[in-house]
């Protein structure tokens, strides 16, 4: 049985979004028909207001439906630490966690010279605006190559500015099994080991 286009239509959108097969967007689009009708408006309104509502923080890039966002308007952070992320989604891994409490800034990406982004397509230049008084710069970027060919861009950069910067620590996963691991995981937990 084919689904009315409508619903074919709903499905095919959840679809395009990252980590949603097309077993789960028909899942989704189910659901929505059997929930109450409420429900399904209230989503729809929340849809048409996101963009029109939330923005990027002047500050440090992450989404804000206020002046700042609530990181940036807390006078409680640490201001002399920043920690540096590819996308504001990645600011929710460390703050779920309460394990950081500077402040942060999102590049909105990484370096990709395959893809055309060069450092003139990220927000480098507002990192730099926002330097005096910071002392530590903590690089947050992800461990891919495009990642990696970040981090090593801005550290150069702001090593040259004498700002101590430091990158997250790579490895191997607390409880993994070293013959399951990947060599170049392997090589970087063996680079970055470090005394008991």
């Amino acid at each position: 049985m084919s689904a009315p286009d409508l619903l074919a239509r709903l499905i095919s959108s959840f679809a395009r979004l990252p980590g949603v097969g097309t077993k789960s967007a028909r899942r989704m689009a189910y659901h929505l028909l059997q929930a109450p009708p409420q429900d399904a408006k209230e989503m729809g309104e929340l849809l048409s207001e996101i963009h029109e509502k939330i923005r990027p923080c002047p500050v440090c890039r992450s989404w804000t439906d206020a002046e700042l966002c609530p990181v940036c308007a807390d006078p409680r952070r640490d201001r002399s630490v920043i920690c540096v992320v590819e996308n504001a989604s990645d600011i929710d891994s460390f703050e779920r966690g309460r394990i950081f409490r500077g402040l942060y800034h999102v590049l909105g990406g990484h370096i990709s010279p395959l893809d055309g982004v060069g450092p003139g397509d990220l927000n480098i230049a507002s990192l730099f605006e926002r330097l005096d008084g910071v002392e530590e710069v903590i690089l947050a970027t992800g461990s891919s190559t495009e990642g990696e060919a970040t981090a090593l861009y801005l550290d150069k950069l702001l090593s040259e500015r004498g700002i101590r910067v430091t990158r997250l620590a790579r490895g191997i996963p607390m409880g993994a099994d070293l013959e399951y691991l990947d060599e170049l995981t392997l090589s970087r937990a063996f680079e970055a080991r470090g005394s008991l």
